[in-house]
């Protein structure tokens, strides 16, 4: 069930000021812009307990597809352009590049696939139904998966264990984005690097299409990054940022970029 009687602070920066956007806020979900930083975000989020089961992914997205696909003329051109610029979604390849077959995280694992030998997979999945899943696959593979809240299982793992981190279509999920972005940063090697994959809320997209806009998940995305945004969150996390989908951004669907530990 939904709580609306508890509202957060901006997730990023900490400020309780935000401009209610009405436009994009059905029912009692609350979206907001902060007056701090502009992140744009769900000031009332549902608990992890609720993400567990009732709204987890695997549930909402079907219930998503059901509703239509968002998307307007131009998203087949743009389905197009990033498929020939940088490939489809499957990234094992620019993942065995980036974190030199090593030892990676998969936050928001789902069901354990996306890490490939000779990669070792490692995971964090809150859905308990996936978690089972991906635990099994990891296992097989030398590595395992937790279960839990990325903020939180995300500290259980050894400092620099990691090579390379993977949040995609994850951070968009995190109540504590601080919390994992903090937790990524002890966790990866100093060498090591995050691929994150969030929603663009700057798309041309969503300005054209508004409250349809495929982005739009009611209550499990709780946060909506622009590049600058994403940006500013990661240098309070002490990370810089490489965009990866430069060309096609600005009509992507989704921001793509690799972040490395800042030089101390």
């Amino acid at each position: 069930m939904k709580d609306t009687a508890v509202q957060r602070n901006c997730p990023t920066c900490g400020t309780a000021e935000a401009t209610p956007i009405a436009a994009y806020s059905p029912g009692d979900w609350q979206l907001a812009t902060c007056a701090g930083c502009g992140l744009t975000y769900l000031r009332n989020p549902p608990a992890y307990e609720a993400l567990e089961e009732d709204f987890a992914w695997e549930k909402t997205y079907e219930k998503k597809k059901e509703r239509g696909p968002g998307s307007t003329p131009l998203s087949p051109v743009v389905r197009r352009l990033r498929g020939a610029l940088f490939g489809h979604r499957d990234k094992t390849e620019s993942f065995r590049r980036w974190f030199r077959d090593g030892h990676v995280l998969d936050i928001g694992c789902g069901t354990g696939d996306r890490i490939k030998p000779p990669m070792t997979p490692y995971g964090i999945e809150l859905s308990n139904a996936l978690h089972a899943q991906a635990d099994a696959t990891m296992r097989a593979a030398g590595g395992y998966c937790q279960h839990g809240a990325g903020a939180e299982a995300i500290w259980n793992f050894d400092e620099r264990q990691f090579d390379g981190i993977v949040m995609f279509s994850y951070l968009e999920h995190e109540v504590d984005v601080m919390g994992v972005l903090k937790g990524a940063h002890r966790a990866l090697k100093d060498s090591g690097a995050v691929f994150v994959r969030v929603p663009n809320y700057g798309s041309l997209n969503r300005r054209i299409i508004g409250p349809k806009w495929c982005g739009f998940r009611y209550p499990d995305h709780v946060n909506y990054f622009t590049l600058r945004t994403l940006t500013d969150t990661a240098r309070r996390a002490g990370f810089t940022t490489q965009l990866i989908n430069r060309v096609s951004r600005p009509i992507d669907d989704n921001i793509s970029v690799l972040l490395r530990k800042a030089a101390a």
